[in-house]
């Protein structure tokens, strides 16, 4: 199965403690440019080492895009990392794009790219048995990581994980 990412699920998951979650589950994760960059910046030190960690390992790997014009229209409606990772997904035909802003899960849908965000990440790590609790590390990212998600949406994903 290939595997893009956006920046910020691999800067919340390391932040949390997590990012193994997504080497358990796809074995490998390709970044572009841009987004290796915007993970290089980083103010988080334990996050940066976690993914300093992964690409040691090899399982977190930057992969240039070839055809820079794609990102650049993508540009008209998201950022310039969500806009490569876009641009990488649909020239590499990727099974999906893990990416958590609403607008660049749009577009890539609109693109034909099978998009999903971290929550869902969580929820399938815990149907597989590698999480114990969804709740605890919702909190966390809410905490550590700054990551805003909807009171309603949280409710129905905590839910989903039974809790």
């Amino acid at each position: 199965m290939q595997v893009v990412s956006n920046t910020s699920p691999l800067s919340n998951l390391s932040i949390v403690g997590q990012l193994d979650l997504l080497r358990n589950r796809y074995g490998q994760v390709l970044i572009p440019e841009a987004v290796n960059r915007e993970l290089a910046a980083l103010s988080h030190p334990v996050a940066l080492e976690r993914l300093s960690r992964a690409f040691r390992d090899d399982w977190l790997k930057v992969c240039p895009l070839s055809d820079s014009a794609l990102a650049r229209e993508h540009e008209q409606r998201v950022d310039l990392g969500e806009a490569e990772a876009i641009a990488l997904a649909e020239h590499l035909r990727a099974d999906k794009l893990i990416i958590d802003d609403r607008l660049g899960r749009e577009l890539a849908r609109e693109r034909g790219v099978a998009a999903a965000g971290i929550l869902g990440e969580l929820l399938f790590a815990k149907a597989q048995g590698a999480l114990s609790s969804v709740g605890a590390i919702v909190d966390r990212l809410q905490s550590d990581a700054r990551f805003y998600i909807r009171d309603d949406l949280r409710e129905m994903i905590l839910r989903q994980a039974g809790e």
